[in-house]
């Protein structure tokens, strides 16, 4: 089959040295490898599309069926509340600044007039991704199915003008496919890796086990097509799995729990009443059917509908709650009427709100987030928690993760539009990062407790330095200052002083 979209291809001479290894790349999961002659470009003798089982814990038995199970983790309130509070922390935005920018600082390759295009075709990047306006939901759909995927769109006839369009993928209908061709050493009779080729399949009725699949396969070339994954890995099935796969269980569980609450009120709450009715020596038939006419009359009538809001009569209404009739023989202790208590300690949830904090923990959010009535206070750094800290830490690996859709669609669009080469691209990639909005003041606290000490260390050593410490120990050890930033900064100190003497000459 003919790969579909653009093929981003090296100019002649250009091409990379072919190194041979026998260990094939490292699969991050994202890719079902297969040999070259397992299939026919990525298909199975019988036509079906090569499939991935995943057969995991709590019956997930496709990478689909895995999405799908995630999908609904995130309905539950709790698990809800969570993931809003990471998406929240991780992207934030206001009406004059976009959420996110690119920086720059560390690239070397990249001339002053370079460094603008990029800045300038990084913006087009978020304004095709909508990024300002859709930039929560992008983010959580990425943490909820720990994948993304997005087509890039481009005029065959016309590249030169870039990316035309981006549109979204569903995860459970594209698969990515690796095809090894290998190769056995005369010298070693060792299998070593030959070729290999990397593309997608999309299938718009999605991807089963069997690989019999009812709806068009469409075989995709890797550069149409941006796919960003969590970067987490189930090491015993080879599989991408998303941030809420170790709360599955805790979510389960809470579920579970709620349900037999709510069961266990609902039969045990109200009190209950027992009736003997005394039948004398009447036979068993006529016994039953005199217990049946005293329980038509004397039971209650009145029957509550919640759908309609009414109170109505209704003799023929059952249900679980239903008082207890029991007949007695003559000689018993007569009629009586006696009551059931209601449960106990009906009030207790203690087991509640631990599988509650287990469930926010699984997700590495502070537990103290779940309890809404405290109240946040802007204060010393000693006063924010170390959960605050180790969750403003996992934030940070969270937007280095996502960065890669950025990496991946902003090379296309440099590469399409000749502003920089592959080659280009590949040395300066590793300096590009991307500088996102932060309201947390957390990160911010720490940082300015941290500085103040040290300024007040170097005070109390003020009177030493020249005599048992040097200047350049103490900025390395107390400043902590890197001599990348110690020539920085005596740049930038001369730079002032220099502009400071020719204001002065001025005047």
């Amino acid at each position: 089959m003919e790969l579909f979209g653009l093929e981003i291809k090296r100019k002649k001479g250009d091409e990379a040295p072919k190194l041979q290894s026998f260990v094939p790349p490292q699969n991050d999961g994202s890719a079902i490898e297969i040999s070259q002659d397992q299939g026919m470009g990525g298909f199975a003798a019988t036509g079906g599309v090569i499939g991935q089982f995943v057969d995991m814990e709590g019956g997930v038995k496709t990478e689909a069926d895995l999405v799908a199970r995630y999908r609904t983790m995130s309905l539950v309130p709790e698990c809800d509340s969570a993931i809003d509070d990471i998406v929240n922390e991780s992207i934030s935005s206001n009406d004059l600044d976009a959420p996110v920018a690119i920086n720059l600082d560390r690239v070397n390759h990249f001339s002053d007039s370079i460094k603008e295009k990029v800045r300038n075709e990084f913006n087009v990047v978020l304004e095709l991704l909508g990024f300002r306006e859709l930039s929560h939901d992008i983010f959580r759909k990425w943490y909820v199915d720990g994948r993304l995927y997005f087509h890039k769109m481009v005029d065959s006839k016309n590249e030169n003008k870039g990316i035309q369009g981006l549109r979204p993928i569903d995860p459970q209908k594209i698969r990515k496919i690796r095809e090894i061709k290998k190769k056995k050493d005369e010298k070693t009779n060792v299998e070593i890796i030959q070729k290999e080729t990397e593309y997608f399949l999309y299938n718009d009725e999605g991807f089963d086990k069997t690989g019999n699949n009812t709806g068009q396969t469409v075989r995709i070339s890797s550069d149409a097509v941006t796919h960003v994954t969590s970067g987490l890995l189930d090491y015993n099935q080879k599989v991408v799995v998303g941030y809420l796969h170790k709360a599955m269980k805790s979510v389960n569980q809470l579920r579970m729990l709620e349900d037999a609450l709510v069961i266990y009120r609902i039969s045990r709450a109200p009190e209950r009443r027992i009736f003997y009715i005394d039948v004398g020596n009447l036979p068993k038939a006529r016994a039953e059917q005199y217990l049946k006419e005293v329980q038509t009359a004397y039971r209650n009538k009145l029957v509550y509908n919640a759908d309609t809001g009414e109170v109505k009569d209704d003799r023929k209404h059952m249900n679980m709650l239903e008082d207890f009739w029991l007949p007695r023989r003559e000689g018993g202790r007569g009629t009586e009427i006696t009551t059931l208590p209601g449960g106990q300690n009906l009030g207790e949830i203690e087991d509640i709100l631990y599988f509650q904090k287990k469930l926010y923990k699984s997700l590495n959010v502070p537990v103290s987030r779940l309890e809404q009535e405290n109240s946040f206070a802007i204060g010393r750094a000693t006063e924010i928690s170390r959960d605050e800290v180790k969750f403003s830490r996992f934030v940070d690996r969270l937007r280095v993760k996502f960065s890669k859709v950025f990496d991946d669609i902003l090379r296309t669009q440099l590469i399409l539009k000749k502003v920089v080469s592959e080659e280009d691209w590949k040395k300066s990639k590793e300096y590009i990062s991307y500088d996102f909005q932060k309201d947390s003041h957390f990160v911010e606290l720490k940082e300015a407790e941290i500085l103040r000490e040290r300024v007040s260390t170097l005070n109390d050593l003020d009177a030493f330095v020249g005599k048992y410490y040097s200047e350049q120990w103490v900025r390395k050890n107390v400043l902590r200052q890197s001599e990348a930033e110690i020539k920085d900064i005596d740049k930038e100190i001369e730079g002032e002083g220099g502009s400071e003497e020719g204001d002065d000459e001025e005047f």
